[in-house]
């Protein structure tokens, strides 16, 4: 495989850049280099930057609002937009739903849908997880009932999601419900899109650690769904679930996010001292640097690969899984040697450090304030996506045929 870029591509590159340095609010991007966190404000404007330039849904067809790249050009737009300090784009619609839609959707449903999640008319978010059903989703009990009344035909749900990211912002949610209890669990399930507007339809927040309100748990309390919401056929939402999950675990990967972290890394090590030099001249410390940064290299090639076989027309498989796994580790590697670094100077817990506007004297070196938040926080990596666990269970099945 040849890693060079041709005179075309690095072309591209060059287009590329000069769209983020016209376009990419620099308020933004000063926030998403801090660490900091975004408001919907922040995103919803990103999105509509993107939506605008048509570089929004990167790797949906043309036909469907898709800008027609291939495989290199979107690993150039996702690596400089990360390096830039865009915002990561809000993956639930676009990066999820959409080729759901695209591939299992009937015609109405793309026509309707596809350019409501363009435009931001709709935030959608993920009904997935529950509380007896994480890594192993296909437990879910959340049910979904066919009825025929005096209103027409539609589902009553009942049930509970949990770990609902960004649901507070959404206002609409894409679930897995059981509609056969009688059959094997990957078998009773079919695809649902429910309006979080509906009756009976209950959000709380979950607090984390840092103070933070990211993810929700989500009640259906005979909640009616019009049938029309159902995504191909009933009972066969696991076949469709698997298809959404190959996407959000390459996702997951955020090679440009890791390049990015990288270099922030570097700037840290380089200018934290020990013992009269630079932290990236210790031995012990620039030797775990050179490893996190041989895995991303490699880690680079693979997902070129997959993103290629993608945009032959394949879905990724095993790939999708190997990446996620890669991918949330050599993050996470990242964010601790961040934290590491600065050492003592990231116990100390400054809760508006996280947002805009503050400006107080840091405690130590700037990358300090959300050192330890950023560190903690993507823990979560390896568990969401289906946990890293999982995934070896299926590399052993589908590559090595255990």
């Amino acid at each position: 495989m040849d890693l060079n870029f041709t005179p075309e591509e690095e072309a591209f590159r060059a287009e590329v850049q000069a769209f983020l340095k016209a376009k990419l609010p620099e308020r933004i991007a000063t926030k998403v280099k801090a660490g900091q966190r975004l408001t919907k404000a922040d995103q919803d404007e990103w999105h509509a930057i993107l939506n605008e330039r048509g570089w929004l849904a990167n790797h949906w067809p043309e036909a469907y609002g898709g800008p027609g790249w291939g495989a290199v050009e979107k690993f150039i737009f996702d690596t400089e937009c990360a390096l830039a300090g865009g915002p990561r784009i809000v993956p639930f619609g676009v990066n999820m739903l959409g080729p759901v839609l695209i591939k299992f959707g009937n015609e109405a449903q793309k026509q309707y849908w596809l350019p409501r999640i363009l435009s931001g008319e709709d935030w959608w978010c993920q009904g997935y997880s529950e509380p007896g059903a994480g890594s192993d989703l296909a437990s879910v009990k959340t049910t979904a009932v066919r009825v025929t009344d005096e209103t027409g035909d539609h589902y009553i749900v009942n049930g509970q999601k949990t770990w609902t990211t960004q649901g507070q912002h959404a206002n609409m949610i894409f679930c897995l419900v059981r509609t056969d209890r009688e059959a094997k669990a990957q078998s009773g399930i079919s695809f649902l899109l429910v309006d979080m507007k509906s009756p009976g339809v209950e959000l709380r927040p979950i607090r984390t650690l840092d103070g933070d309100k990211e993810v929700n748990e989500v009640f259906f309390t005979d909640v009616k769904v019009p049938v029309e919401n159902l995504v191909g056929e009933e009972n066969k939402g696991w076949t469709y679930a698997k298809y959404l999950l190959t996407y959000e675990r390459t996702g997951i990967a955020g090679v440009g996010f890791c390049i990015a972290a990288l270099a922030k890394l570097k700037v840290v090590a380089a200018k934290v001292m020990k013992n009269g030099k630079p932290l990236d001249q210790d031995p012990l410390f620039a030797a775990r640097m050179a490893q996190v940064e041989i895995d991303l290299e490699n880690m680079k090639t693979t997902n070129l690969r997959v993103i290629a076989a993608v945009a032959g027309g394949g879905v990724p498989g095993a790939e999708s899984s190997m990446l996620k796994i890669r991918g949330t580790e050599i993050r996470q590697e990242i964010l601790s040697l961040i934290r590491r670094a600065v050492g003592p100077y990231a116990l100390p817990f400054i809760e508006e450090a996280q947002y805009e506007g503050y400006a107080e004297e840091p405690v130590g070196p700037k990358e300090a304030a959300t050192a330890a938040a950023n560190y903690f926080n993507y823990r979560k990596l390896s568990i969401f996506g289906g946990s890293n666990e999982i995934q070896k269970n299926i590399i052993s099945k589908m590559i090595l045929g255990l």
